[in-house]
């Protein structure tokens, strides 16, 4: 059960879907909630380039988790992909803000569908007790849900992803428009916001078929069909 405002229902792939302001999908059915691309680290990889870049950012990713997980109560998280960043964003105090995270959430199921950011980063450590699958995964052999990293079409499956961090861009004129996180659900593929808090948008290209759901002042809301 979901609780609290600003949440959208709806259904993909025969499968009910909870889309949540957190930036994260809920699937009641098989008691999952979906994170793309929490980017772990980025910030701190960028600041050992020498980019001022915003602190504070890895406890404010693990917050919204926190707050994603007492919306629906999950017991199982799964990560599509680019849970960590990049090898030079794993210091000290990043994963150890994490495995204190995890001690606080001893109980809690996580499973991570590998991404490409993932494969350069390294595995989580051992004590964050990550389960590491390959997609596209289906938790559930019967349903035609699977889950990946990279938005692609997977025969007789319907497929829930990241990567892209889609965006939808809303107003008129240039200086009066605004780019805002969005769930973009195609026909075969759906495509989840970027989870993290230092993460970039890219806007896609949308279908006739396409639903767009976005996200601003704490909930989600469909845009009208093209």
């Amino acid at each position: 059960m979901v609780t609290g405002a600003g949440a959208v229902a709806t259904v993909f792939g025969g499968e009910p879907v909870h889309l949540l302001p957190e930036r994260a999908a809920w699937l009641p059915r098989q008691c999952l909630l979906l994170v793309a691309d929490a980017h772990i680290g980025k910030a701190q990889a960028y600041r050992r380039l020498g980019q001022p870049v915003p602190e504070g950012t890895t406890q404010a990713t693990l917050d919204r988790l926190d707050r994603a997980i007492a919306r629906c109560g999950a017991s199982h998280v799964v990560f599509l992909g680019d849970l960590l960043h990049a090898a030079a964003g794993r210091s000290p105090a990043v994963m150890s803000a994490v495995a204190t995270w995890r001690q606080r959430n001893p109980e809690l199921q996580l499973t991570l569908v590998v991404g490409n950011h993932d494969r350069h980063a390294g595995a989580p450590p051992a004590d964050w007790r990550v389960a590491v699958v390959e997609g596209p995964w289906q938790p559930d052999p019967q349903s035609p849900l699977a889950l990946d990293h990279e938005p692609q079409v997977a025969e007789g499956r319907f497929v829930l992803a990241g990567h892209v961090h889609p965006a939808a861009v809303l107003g008129g004129r240039a200086h009066q428009r605004l780019r805002l996180p969005c769930f973009h659900l195609g026909p075969q593929v759906g495509v989840l916001p970027a989870f993290g808090e230092f993460t970039g948008m890219h806007v896609m290209p949308r279908g006739p078929s396409d639903r767009v759901f976005v996200i601003a002042d704490n909930s989600v809301h469909e845009l009208p069909r093209c």
